[in-house]
């Protein structure tokens, strides 16, 4: 059985150059309307902005084939981390991010309402998203790519199935 995207809403940072000075951006409330309906988006979640594996691994593949998604038809490639959208925006810089929506969702709300939030606080984290992978069409979701070992404080930081490589071989033999 699929289910639809939980509604949420993301507090982001959108750049208005009318605002002039040395941080012109403001507020703009996105939600999960905005982002997948009518569309065809790949999401992944990970623990945290510049983080080892996220950083080294996660997002900079998703970037490199985002031009392979696009000629699997999807109209956008999101990121979605437990983060404030100063941290996400300051990680997009430091990563050279052109491609990938990062989605601050800063609060947590839609990693809950996924039954994706988990505790690490074993590592001084917090509340953050478990590492996963899906797949959307117009808000139902299609498919997902969860890392084996949910729990809690988790010791190990899995990464086998929520990566661009495994989402792009699921995309084509669709």
């Amino acid at each position: 059985m699929m289910m639809n995207t939980p509604s949420a809403t993301f507090k982001t940072r959108v750049r208005n150059d009318a605002l002039g000075g040395p941080n012109p951006f403001e507020w703009k409330n996105v939600t999960s309307a905005d982002l997948f309906n009518n569309k065809k988006v790949v999401v992944f979640s990970l623990p945290g902005a510049f983080t080892p594996t996220c950083s080294t691994s996660h997002l900079p593949r998703y970037e490199e084939l985002y031009s392979e998604f696009q000629a699997q038809g999807v109209d956008a490639v999101i990121c979605i981390s437990v983060n404030d959208a100063f941290v996400m925006y300051q990680w997009g810089l430091s990563q050279g991010a052109k491609n990938v929506f990062l989605l601050p969702d800063g609060n947590g709300e839609f990693t809950r309402k996924m039954g994706m939030l988990v505790d690490k606080s074993n590592l001084g984290f917090g509340p953050r998203s478990w590492r996963y992978s899906m797949y959307v069409e117009n808000g139902e979701i299609q498919k997902v790519f969860s890392e084996a070992g949910f729990e809690d404080n988790c010791p190990t930081d899995p990464f086998e199935v929520s990566d661009a490589d495994t989402m792009l071989n699921y995309l084509k033999q669709r």
